[in-house]
C-alpha cells in the first residue's frame, strides 16, 4: 500500500515509517522538521515532504494514498500558547480531514493521548469523561471530537484515535524536554548525576514501548473499527521503581534526588485498561519496562538506536 506518514521526522513517526517500509509499503512521510530531525529518516527509502499540515501546498505533492498515519503534533505539555496548540493539533488534523476525503482515504490512524483522562479514576477506560489538564490534551479531546463528528459524516473513510500513554524508546530524543522521563533520566544519570524525581518517587505511569506502539498502529489499520482505544499495558512503574531499572541497565548505582512538583496540572498517576483495544483488534503490550529499556539503552552504559 501507499501510505502517508505525518510527523514521519518525529520519535512515534519515524519509527512507525520504517516499520511500514520494511514491511514492503510506499511510504511519503511529512513534517515540518520543528521537532524532529531527518536523523530519523536516514534510513527510510520513501519520499518525505518538507511541509506544514495546516498549509494547503503539501496536499498535490503527497499524491494518492489508501490510508493515512496522523502523528504530527506540539507534544510539550508545558507549552502555554494555547492558540499555537489549538492551530497545530486541531486545525492542521481538520484540513487533513478534509483531504483525506476529497482523495477518497480509506483509513485514518491518529494519535490521541491519555493526557485526555487527566485525573480521571483508574484504571483510565475509553468510556470514562474527559477531564484534560492542559492545553495539550484539551487539544487531543478537540481533536476526538472533530475525529468523531467527521466519521459521521464521511462513512467510507475509517477513523481510529489511538490513546498513546507514556511511551519511550529510540529516535525521542529530538523532543527534548518533551522526550520521555525514561530518557531525561537516562541522560542524567549518565553525565553522573542523581536522577531528579518528585517528591517521593512514589508517582507511577504506563510506560509502553514504542516498538509496541508501532504494532498498535499496523492492527488498527488492518483490524480496529472506527472509535478510540488506549494503546497501553495496563501495568504502572513508579518513579523509584524507573530509576532502579535505569540503575541495573546502565550499570550505576546512583540514588534520586527528591524535588517538589513545581506544575498545578501534573498527573501523578496513569494507567490505562487494555482491555477494548486487545478485544476490538487484538492489540496487546508485549513488551515490559525493563525489558524495554534494556532494548533501548543496551547494556554498555550509552544509549543505541537514537
Amino acid at each position: 500500500m501507499r501510505l502517508l506518514v505525518t510527523g514521519a521526522a518525529g520519535f512515534i513517526g519515524s519509527n512507525l515509517a520504517l516499520e511500514l517500509a520494511r514491511r514492503g509499503h510506499s511510504v511519503v512521510g511529512l513534517d515540518d522538521f520543528s521537532n524532529g530531525s531527518f536523523e530519523n529518516l536516514v534510513d527510510l527509502s520513501g519520499d518525505v515532504i518538507a511541509a506544514d499540515l495546516r498549509e494547503r501546498a503539501w496536499q498535490d505533492r503527497a499524491g494518492p494514498v489508501e490510508a493515512v498515519f496522523h502523528q504530527a503534533a506540539i507534544t510539550d505539555t508545558t507549552l502555554s500558547d494555547q492558540m499555537r496548540m489549538m492551530e497545530v493539533n486541531v486545525e492542521a488534523f481538520r484540513e487533513l480531514l478534509g483531504w483525506a476525503a476529497r482523495q477518497g482515504v480509506r483509513a485514518v490512524v491518529y494519535a490521541s493521548s491519555a493526557g485526555v483522562y487527566g485525573d480521571g479514576p483508574l484504571p483510565m477506560r475509553e468510556s470514562a469523561g474527559p477531564r484534560p489538564l492542559n492545553v495539550y490534551a484539551f487539544s487531543k479531546r478537540v481533536m476526538e471530537s472533530v475525529a468523531a463528528d467527521f466519521a459521521k459524516s464521511h462513512p467510507q473513510t475509517r477513523v481510529v484515535g489511538l490513546r498513546y500513554f507514556n511511551v519511550f524508546g529510540p529516535r525521542e530524543r529530538f523532543k527534548g524536554k518533551a522526550a520521555s522521563m525514561i530518557w531525561q533520566l537516562a541522560q542524567q544519570i549518565l553525565a553522573g548525576k542523581p536522577p531528579r524525581i518528585f517528591e517521593f518517587g512514589e508517582q507511577y505511569r504506563d510506560f509502553i514501548y514504542v516498538r509496541d506502539v508501532v504494532e498498535a498502529n499496523l492492527l488498527a489499520l488492518d483490524k480496529a473499527p472506527g472509535g478510540v482505544y488506549n494503546v497501553c499495558t495496563g501495568e504502572k512503574t513508579t518513579f523509584n521503581r524507573l530509576v532502579e531499572i535505569l540503575n541495573s541497565v546502565l550499570g550505576t548505582r546512583l540514588q534520586p534526588e527528591y524535588f517538589k512538583n513545581p506544575y498545578s496540572f501534573y498527573q501523578e498517576e496513569t494507567l490505562g485498561d487494555p482491555a477494548r483495544a486487545e478485544s476490538r483488534f487484538g492489540f496487546r503490550a508485549r513488551c515490559s519496562v525493563a525489558a524495554g529499556v534494556r532494548e533501548y539503552l543496551g547494556g554498555l552504559g550509552a544509549p543505541v538506536g537514537v
